[in-house]
């Protein structure tokens, strides 16, 4: 994770927008796998980002696993193809049933063409500080809510999931050539038939909506909102979560 005096991006291009998101994704889900203890905490050292103490994991295995994920949003992001994005954590086996999901909505972000992700926006972009301010609050936020959520079960597993854009030019990016798989049906959003919503490593076509989404418990975590980078989080936690507490 890369350590800059100044990180504050000029917002003047859709890539650029999506470059900023790419950044924030890679923080934050070191951020969540710390906090919620998916890795030991000693397995976790401090960097900085976004002119911010945060925690990176030391595995180089797990550091790639989320590299590469982000980068296959990114592709995804690059086409106007995502609606959302979110970190999965699954109960251990024998169930594996989603426990808590945090989600990255980027509904509102532009759809631009592929010829126009270097053209400039016809707005003033935003000013420098703006959105590293807000990634810093979210990046803190994230830290706090963690000692208000119930706790997790040793040996969790996590996954990140990508969720499609309704409209009839926007394609599952399923192939053998492509890092992604078909999701659970429990965590497919409702759609057009023979989608699945993206999943990494584990998330892509949507059918009737899955059982899993929504949460039994939803919690705000910030909107942010700078320029053309539009996006809100939250965290939903799952039905599985509370049975597991009461098993």
């Amino acid at each position: 994770m890369a350590t800059h005096a100044a990180e504050a991006p000029v917002l003047d291009t859709y890539q650029a927008v999506v470059s900023a998101l790419s950044d924030f994704l890679t923080v934050a889900i070191h951020t969540i796998l710390h906090e919620r203890e998916v890795y030991p905490r000693t397995s976790f050292f401090t960097a900085r980002k976004f002119n911010y103490p945060v925690r990176q994991s030391r595995h180089p295995k797990v550091c790639k696993w989320i590299q590469d994920a982000v980068a296959a949003v990114e592709s995804e992001m690059l086409k106007c193809a995502l609606s959302a994005v979110a970190l999965v954590i699954h109960a251990p086996p024998p169930s594996s049933a989603p426990l808590e999901r945090y989600l990255f909505s980027t509904a509102a972000f532009p759809s631009v063409s592929s010829s126009e992700l270097l053209t400039p926006f016809t707005d003033n972009p935003p000013p420098a500080g703006d959105l590293p301010e807000q990634f810093r609050a979210t990046i803190a936020r994230l830290s706090t809510l963690s000692s208000s959520l119930s706790p997790l079960p040793s040996d969790c597993s996590f996954t990140l999931i990508a969720e499609l854009r309704d409209g009839e030019d926007v394609q599952p990016p399923l192939g053998p050539t492509t890092p992604w798989i078909a999701a659970e049906p429990g965590l497919q959003k409702q759609g057009r038939s023979g989608e699945a919503a993206g999943k990494m490593g584990g998330g892509a076509g949507r059918t009737n909506i899955g059982k899993d989404l929504g949460g039994t418990k939803t919690t705000p975590v910030r909107n942010l909102e700078s320029g053309a980078f539009a996006m809100e989080m939250w965290i939903e936690e799952g039905k599985a979560k509370f049975e597991e507490h009461m098993s």
